[in-house]
């Protein structure tokens, strides 16, 4: 009996030992999940996951494919015809790429190619620069490849604007239409000071027999972005209504043989990202709501308005949409203590069941923390959704130091989000951690300890 009782708390210290509160440096050891797409023949999940090895700084990436209903998850040397590359067209006869050209003199050598020495940048006006990248008088311009002669048209000749938008768009700012008789591309056609405070991109829609470009967009003058298409060849895309607005709420609008319509104009909600069903009949996307991000379903209505319904619920982030395959959905999903991993969906009851387990290993080492939701009234008589982040091991008797962390700016929410770069649950390994929106809707973000809360607050 002695000798069990020695084993059983040998084995608890050991457990004890074993679990750790997460640190920086163990968070750089996670793995970082990345999605493909569903497999050509639609049995399988493709995926990337990578790993930091911070002793060496170097990354390794190693590639995945797991059947749909589960099961282990096997590598694979490349995801080549494993997957339609979307940008060649459906008759197999033309590519559509993105290709930099030089439009605008902006180095010093632009304007004096004698002083090939010179390392001076000239501007007389606004743009001059993207985030952390300088206008270098460059543009990214969609081009038409012929693949037989392997001759490429510039869609967007002489033209000094940018597709993919800068400084975050990317290969889903241009598509083919349903046929490949079109080009569907993204742009914000200003120059200058008026691209500067300029919101209104546009939608446009090069025919390629006739060599014309249409604005399908032409009136809106907020965001328009994320082109997609259905089987039938109906266009989709996000809308922003109000001129100058970063954070406007974000509809999903449809052109159907001329007829635009707004899908989610009488829903209170703005739409992060979405993707059209299989059959062409629904679209769903994924929203803000209840501070978490869930999978929705719009319907598109021959008549009547459309009906926006809730797929997935819960205390987490739906954080993208893979692909669909017959009733289920695959997303990727996070929460507080979790980073990125894929799941299914079903679109019938919205049950969720995790596909991959890259970090699974990882976290039966670490103490996770209690994420608890609570409703704050305002001075305007609303309730504000908060989350309270305790330390592992929270002991309701103590009293710890606090952090408030108010979420500023209206362009992103706050929800089950997890940042591999800097993370609420590391933060909370030794104190409270209090999430809440900024009320003012101001840009930045907002922290302040206090040492006074305890269990009982």
């Amino acid at each position: 009996m002695k000798y069990i009782l020695t084993l059983l708390l040998a084995c608890a210290i050991h457990l004890q030992l074993a679990a750790q509160v997460l640190t920086p440096e163990m968070l750089w050891t996670l793995k970082r999940v990345s999605p493909a797409g569903i497999s050509n023949d639609g049995t399988s999940v493709l995926y990337s996951s990578s790993v930091y090895d911070l002793s060496s700084q170097t990354r390794t990436s190693t590639k995945y494919m797991i059947p749909i209903t589960g099961g282990e998850a096997k590598t694979v040397a490349s995801f080549d015809g494993m997957l339609k590359d979307s940008k060649i067209s459906p008759d197999g006869k033309y590519q559509i790429l993105s290709k930099e050209v030089k439009i605008k003199p902006v180095a010093g050598t632009d304007f004096y190619p004698e002083m090939d020495k010179s390392n001076v940048q000239i501007y007389d006006n606004l743009n001059y620069r993207h985030w952390d990248t300088w206008e270098d008088g460059s543009y990214g311009h969609v081009f038409l490849k012929e693949l037989a002669s392997g001759s490429e048209t510039d869609l967007m000749k002489d033209e000094p604007y940018d597709t993919p938008l800068m400084p975050f768009g990317g290969d889903e700012d241009f598509i083919w239409n349903h046929d490949g008789t079109k080009v569907l591309y993204v742009c914000k056609k200003e120059y200058g000071t008026s691209y500067a405070i300029s919101t209104n991109t546009d939608l446009y829609s090069y025919d390629i027999a006739s060599k014309t470009t249409t604005n399908l967009s032409k009136g809106n003058m907020g965001y328009d972005t994320n082109p997609a298409v259905s089987k039938d060849g109906v266009i989709a895309w996000l809308q922003m209504d109000a001129a100058g607005n970063e954070a406007d709420k974000n509809d999903i609008v449809i052109l159907n043989n001329g007829v635009k319509t707004n899908l989610t104009a009488k829903w209170d909600g703005t739409v992060d990202s979405y993707a059209w069903s299989i059959d062409g009949k629904k679209i769903y996307f994924i929203a803000p709501f209840g501070g978490a991000k869930h999978l929705f379903e719009v319907s598109i209505p021959k008549k009547g308005d459309p009906v926006v319904s809730q797929i997935t619920k819960g205390d987490f982030d739906v954080t993208s949409i893979v692909g669909q395959a017959g009733d289920i959905m695959i997303v990727t999903r996070t929460d507080m203590n979790h980073s990125a991993e894929i799941y299914t969906v079903s679109l019938k009851s919205g049950e969720m069941k995790q596909l991959t387990h890259e970090n699974d290993e990882a976290y039966a080492k670490i103490k996770l923390s209690k994420i608890e939701k609570r409703m704050v009234p305002t001075t305007d008589g609303k309730q504000m959704v908060t989350w309270v982040i305790y330390p592992p091991d929270f002991d309701p008797a103590k009293k710890y130091p606090t952090l408030l962390y108010c979420q500023g700016g209206p362009q992103s929410p706050l929800s089950q989000f997890y940042s591999l770069r800097w993370n609420f649950a590391l933060m909370a390994a030794n104190g409270y951690i209090i999430v809440a929106p900024n009320r003012r809707g101001m840009p930045g973000h907002g922290v302040e300890w206090n040492d006074q809360i305890s269990g009982d607050w």
